[in-house]
């Protein structure tokens, strides 16, 4: 774990200090008092309009105080608030609660899981696509005081078996079978014992904590089904619920979120209920949900994902705003349909799922007319994609955010009312409460503004730690609190990030550093670019080449000789792609998110590059 010390020196840095809602007001923190300039925030109850920074740091700060409650505080004072509101809407199972419904159903499937044996600090993993049970148990453990482990709907048996372990999950939740992911088979042969085991009792010799295994849709041998955890509450169960309340803490893990893991074994990034809590508050005040009368969120992002527990499930609970899943699996078309039927007033998407979108070839004949904004994130947004999104969609209130899971996620966002520039070259402004600061990546000294640097993040939402893998959490967060991203980017005086890429995505060609973010935004200016995703593959003579591998338009052809002429006299010659290829898809996370490494691998191959691999 990380030293509470360590993370709770962040707040020295502060002109205020808040302890349980009462504000400290201490002596300014200016050049006057003999520290530099640096020292000072940037006010963000409303977007900046003073340009307040001298260095690439930023404290992001703000009149309201941070949220000290636990996620089962937080959803029952939203419950009491909009009893009657309608929580959320699952369209493909026919689902929808409202938010007394909702409570009622937390408190059963709490009160059932402290029936089969689990206890507070117990790890329970949610292994499937987005239906209501995943929403459900996402706060039912938090109630009990169990860690829900988010698992890669996606993950294959080798993937599977070491999430699992790595967490010591004593129970999983999951469907039969959802597509092609054949979620009970792939237990049964992780775990043979199961068949011939007592529901409730598995005793497992490569996964040795588990015990349960609880299926959403259909009873198996040795499984609990799910209607077996709701009816197992008893009145002992339920007061013992209520007794639990008191023992815990908001400052106890309550969600452990596995990274992608492109470059090495997954590392499950443990949040807190203080991280979770604080981080959909601040979005939510960001973006517009303390002031917007009713939002409808249309939600097709992963719950397994921060940007759908977080931005979807946990803003539900903290701001009462309603969401609306269109299918268990991502589906363009059945997305557009819901926000024209459910008249839903905000959407949620990584630029894939806009690009997407803007592209279904009805597209026009859908009323977005209820549809008042959105957030982009998950990776890196070209501007061009922004625009289409308005002028297309007619979603003019479209905001772009960046985080990471270890930040809980959102640590920069935009305003809503942010003018197209900021809305389409930036990922918006220091969020409330955080403090941020690029650096040489060598050094770490602090650069000068719209300096390149690496992006790093102090403040609540920086994760407790990599779950038991303390050398990998030292690695990325310091001794003073500060988490390294690893993404490139520069700060403007306002504190509106750029980012430029992954450190580990760089491109050196012949000693220039070039970042893909930088080529892929121009690429999507042309008119014929659907889009496009620039790698660096081996060269013998240059140790990387540029490669852009490019998704037409419909309809559209076009040759590596017409991208290059384009390019040519509008980007650097050493940043033009030497290498084109045309592509239909890209292998993609269940994020939406571009796996580079694969990409990589099938452009080399494609080139002949890769033959002493």
């Amino acid at each position: 774990m990380i030293p509470k010390i360590a993370l709770c020196s962040r707040s020295l840095r502060s002109n205020c200090v808040f302890s349980r809602g009462v504000k400290v007001l201490q002596r300014p923190w200016t050049p006057q008092t003999g520290l530099p300039a640096t020292s000072r925030g940037i006010h963000v109850d409303s977007p900046p309009t003073t340009p307040t920074l001298t260095t690439s740091y930023a404290h992001g700060t703000t009149n309201a105080s941070l949220v000290h409650t636990t996620v089962g505080e937080t959803l029952l004072r939203t419950v009491e608030r909009w009893p009657d509101r309608e929580a959320m809407a699952f369209l493909e199972g026919g689902v929808r609660k409202t938010f007394a419904e909702f409570q009622q159903d937390v408190d059963r499937a709490a009160a059932g899981l402290l029936a089969l044996g689990l206890t507070k600090g117990d790890r329970l993993g949610m292994w499937g696509p987005n239906t209501y049970e995943w929403v459900l148990f996402q706060f039912a453990t938090a109630k009990a005081g169990i860690i829900l482990v988010s698992v890669n709907p996606a993950y294959q048996l080798q993937e599977a078996e070491y999430a699992l372990r790595k967490v010591g999950c004593k129970a999983i939740v999951c469907l039969t079978q959802f597509k092609t992911q054949k979620y009970c088979d792939m237990l049964r042969r992780l775990c043979p014992e199961i068949e011939t085991s007592s529901p409730g009792d598995i005793r497992s010799a490569r996964l040795p904590d588990l015990r349960s295994v609880i299926v959403l849709d259909s009873r198996q041998p040795g499984m609990l089904h799910f209607d077996d955890v709701m009816q197992a509450g008893g009145s002992q169960h339920e007061q013992q619920l209520q007794d639990l309340q008191k023992k815990i803490s908001f400052d106890d893990p309550i969600n452990i979120q596995f990274t992608s893991g492109t470059t090495g074994a997954p590392k499950g990034a443990t949040l807190s209920h203080f991280n979770i809590v604080n981080n959909a508050y601040t979005v939510g005040k960001r973006v517009g949900y303390t002031w917007r009368p009713h939002t409808r969120i249309c939600l097709p992002v992963p719950l397994y994902h921060c940007f759908g527990s977080v931005g979807g499930g946990m803003c539900m609970a903290v701001h009462g705003v309603s969401l609306v899943f269109p299918t268990a699996g991502y589906d363009g078309r059945a997305n557009i349909a819901a926000l024209e039927s459910e008249r839903c007033t905000f959407i949620y998407g990584t630029p894939t799922m806009y690009v997407d979108m803007i592209n279904q070839p009805d597209l026009a004949k859908y009323d977005f007319s209820s549809v008042e904004a959105g957030i982009m994130a998950g990776s890196p947004c070209p501007p061009e994609v922004v625009k289409q999104v308005i002028s297309l969609m007619g979603i003019k209130q479209i905001t772009i955010g960046y985080g990471t899971t270890e930040n809980s996620p959102v640590t920069f966002c935009a305003g809503p009312m942010d003018n197209m520039d900021r809305k389409s070259e930036t990922v918006g402004y220091i969020m409330d409460h955080m403090e941020a600061k690029i650096v040489n990546p060598t050094t770490g000294e602090v650069l000068p503004l719209g300096e390149l640097g690496e992006i790093m993040i102090r403040g609540y939402c920086v994760m407790l730690e990599y779950w038991n893998d303390q050398a990998k959490t030292e690695e990325c967060i310091t001794q003073s609190g500060w988490y390294k991203t690893g993404d490139i980017g520069s700060l403007d005086a306002y504190s509106y990030l750029r980012i430029e890429g992954r450190i580990k995505d760089m491109i050196i060609r012949g000693g220039e550093n070039i970042y893909p973010a930088e080529i892929e935004q121009f690429l999507h200016t042309h008119p014929k670019v659907k889009e496009a995703q620039v790698v660096g593959v081996q060269d013998s003579r240059m140790g990387e080449e540029v490669c852009a591998c490019i998704k037409l338009a419909d309809g559209e052809e076009c040759t590596p000789e017409e991208i290059k002429a384009y390019c040519k006299g509008q980007i650097a010659y050493f940043k033009i792609p030497r290498y084109i290829l045309f592509v239909t898809s890209y292998p993609l996370t269940i994020t939406g998110k571009i796996k580079k490494n694969d990409l990589r691998d099938e452009a080399e191959k494609q080139l002949g590059l890769n033959k002493g691999k």
